[in-house]
């Protein structure tokens, strides 16, 4: 509490013993702090030193990582070669290791900032000490002066004037410990904003802790795909050649038969138990710092946001694609390692990986999210997955990482939108005699139930 000046008049008149109590029960309410946190040693000056450097570092890498995203849009962008496509992985790899040293340097700029944090809150618990030593010698001088009455300190003065000079003083001490207990109040209000930012630092140090194992994760798929491709094409285009027309195949077989499934769940759609067309309630669901690098990709996607194939009836499924059915979502071109993240916020329903069956070849590794407006969002053909179904996550948070898994002749995100109402996940086995797929999981819904992200982000 802060004495003002209409509350100091009438404190004077309370007795002596209940102004003790009720300041002591003031500052007493000030003085329930945490336990000191330990600060580093390192002198303030010098960590801001350090986070100044990291940032400087940051940058850079930051800039490498878009030089290295420019050639790999450039070599995604030509012909599908077994040449094209090794020095795409050699560029995936190097451009990863580079979002790993992007993770560690930004690691170790959390780590400064908790340790400049708790320097701060080091401090602001000595200056809380010591203003409650100000304001308990405060209550000592008050209590001392005021074992006399105003009459008693009449007949025992001088004069008239050393009494009021008495009483002046007793009321310059109440005026005192009012700003005591005054900057206490402040100085913890500061002590609780650097707790809480603390913990905000805390967070973000695990945040970036697992993001360091995912990126690691797909350093290690981006060289076990390299192994494999050589493998299975002996170094040999006729055999790559070969290889992506057999995917085709194989994909277009499962794609033929899930659509025939699909086409038999009826459905009509009814606008209002679902957002309007336009509303913009998704986000993008790619880490904002890449979408924002798009925008310098227009030359070679032919918009400003990595789109290499848009909702329905595409060029590419005119060319035969889909079975004539249409595409029924969103391809955002991404290295491998682009970060992927919840359109909106939602509950994991489920998570998979159609490549478990040798020959499946739909959304590889997929992640479903179930929005709280009623719609769906699904997101596939990821290297990695970093969350667990049932968990519930916030728009713009970390769902895994971008990839080729299943039917991709190149690294991308398709992000596809559902009337969630109609969403099932089911086991393809239970789809007819679905093409090798038989025994994996992943979203169905019928035709009518897909919508176009385009009309939502």
């Amino acid at each position: 509490m802060r004495l003002t000046t209409a509350s100091k008049k009438p404190f004077l008149f309370l007795p002596k013993f209940v102004q003790a109590a009720v300041l002591l029960a003031a500052a007493a309410g000030l003085f329930g702090l945490a336990p000191a946190i330990r600060a580093d040693t390192s002198s303030n000056s010098d960590i801001q030193q350090k986070i100044n450097d990291t940032n400087a570092q940051i940058a850079a890498l930051e800039k490498e990582i878009a030089q290295y995203q420019n050639s790999l849009a450039t070599v995604s962008a030509q012909k599908k070669t077994l040449q094209s496509e090794l020095n795409r992985l050699d560029l995936s790899r190097k451009k990863i290791a580079t979002d790993i040293s992007l993770t560690q340097e930004k690691i170790t700029q959390a780590n400064l900032e908790l340790s400049q944090l708790r320097g701060a809150i080091t401090d602001k618990q000595a200056r809380i000490a010591k203003d409650k030593d100000s304001a308990a010698a405060s209550l000592r001088n008050i209590a001392k002066t005021e074992e006399r009455t105003l009459v008693e300190g009449l007949l025992t003065s001088d004069g008239l004037v050393s009494a009021w000079e008495e009483v002046s003083a007793n009321s310059t001490l109440n005026s005192a410990l009012g700003r005591d207990i005054g900057d206490l109040q402040t100085t913890e209000e500061a002590l609780s904003a650097d707790y809480d930012q603390t913990q905000a630092n805390e967070a973000k140090l695990v945040s970036l802790e697992q993001s360091l194992g995912g990126q690691k994760s797909v350093l290690d798929q981006n060289r076990k795909e390299e192994a494999t491709l050589l493998t299975q094409t002996k170094n040999k285009e006729s055999n790559y050649q070969n290889l992506i027309a057999q995917k085709k195949a194989e994909e277009a077989a499962f794609e033929q038969q899930l659509n025939d499934y699909q086409a038999t769940l009826k459905y009509t759609l009814d606008p209002t138990q679902i957002p309007k067309a336009g509303s913009g309630v998704l986000s993008f669901p790619l880490d904002l710092g890449y979408m924002a690098r798009c925008q310098n990709q227009k030359s070679i996607y032919g918009n400003i946001y990595c789109i290499t194939q848009y909702f329905g009836n595409t060029a590419f499924a005119q060319s035969g694609a889909y079975n004539g059915k249409g595409h029924n979502g969103v391809d955002f071109g991404a290295p491998e390692g682009t970060k992927v993240v919840a359109a909106l916020s939602g509950t994991v329903l489920g998570t998979g990986n159609t490549d478990l069956e040798a020959g499946c070849y739909s959304y590889g590794k997929w992640v479903y999210v179930q929005h709280d407006n009623g719609l769906g969002s699904i997101y596939g053909h990821l290297s990695v997955i970093s969350v667990s179904k049932g968990e519930r996550v916030e728009t713009g948070q970390l769902l895994g990482y971008s990839g080729k898994t299943g039917y991709a002749t190149g690294p991308h995100l398709h992000f596809g939108l559902y009337v969630a109402s109609q969403v099932k996940i089911i086991k393809l086995g239970d789809v007819k005699a679905t093409t090798g797929c038989g025994n994996t999981y992943m979203p169905v819904a019928p035709t009518e139930a897909y919508l176009n992200p385009m009309a939502y982000l």
